[in-house]
């Protein structure tokens, strides 16, 4: 059973998670970051179901995220790439993985991928960055604010979140 879509939802988060579909939709665009095109790699490298992938290709394809792309003609076959779209996206690959690293959720005793500059080999970390000063920021003194495309159910959880944050501050209210 699906849950409830995010149309109508004003949230850019809510947004990527519905073009991306589901977690094999986000299995599926690693692979493609990573490099792998073709049907039978996607599942060689996740084990997913016939239908499941299939599926979720349809999916990546129709919010334009991959393109298919005919390479054999008898029998016919695809090949799956990345669009302009799905490359934006892409950056979340590291971001996840690096936490997951973090955490030890690979279940490997090393961080199983590591991410490079192509041109320098050096390794590529994550991280927030100051676009005033160019220092990176700590994640715990990140605060979001609203936007400008901001609608009144984001203006109600930011409000709400900020006086959840002062009354913390504030201290235990006495019983």
């Amino acid at each position: 059973m699906r849950s409830k879509g995010f149309d109508g939802m004003v949230c850019s988060i809510a947004g990527v998670m519905a073009a991306i579909g589901d977690r094999w939709g986000l299995v599926i665009l690693r692979d493609l970051v990573c490099g792998l095109s073709r049907y039978e790699d996607f599942r060689q490298s996740s084990g997913v179901t016939n239908a499941t992938l299939s599926d979720r290709l349809k999916h990546l394809e129709a919010n334009g995220l991959i393109e298919r792309r005919r390479y054999q003609t008898n029998p016919e076959r695809f090949e799956y790439l990345l669009t302009g779209k799905g490359w934006q996206i892409a950056p979340i690959m590291p971001v996840l993985a690096q936490i997951g690293d973090r955490l030890g959720l690979s279940g490997a005793a090393a961080p199983p991928m590591i991410f490079l500059n192509r041109r320098t080999g050096a390794e590529v970390r994550w991280g927030f960055i100051d676009q005033e000063t160019g220092e990176q920021v700590n994640p715990g003194d990140l605060e979001i604010a609203e936007g400008p495309g901001a609608d009144d159910l984001v203006r109600w959880r930011l409000t709400h979140t900020k006086a959840r944050h002062r009354s913390r501050a504030d201290g235990p209210a006495d019983a």
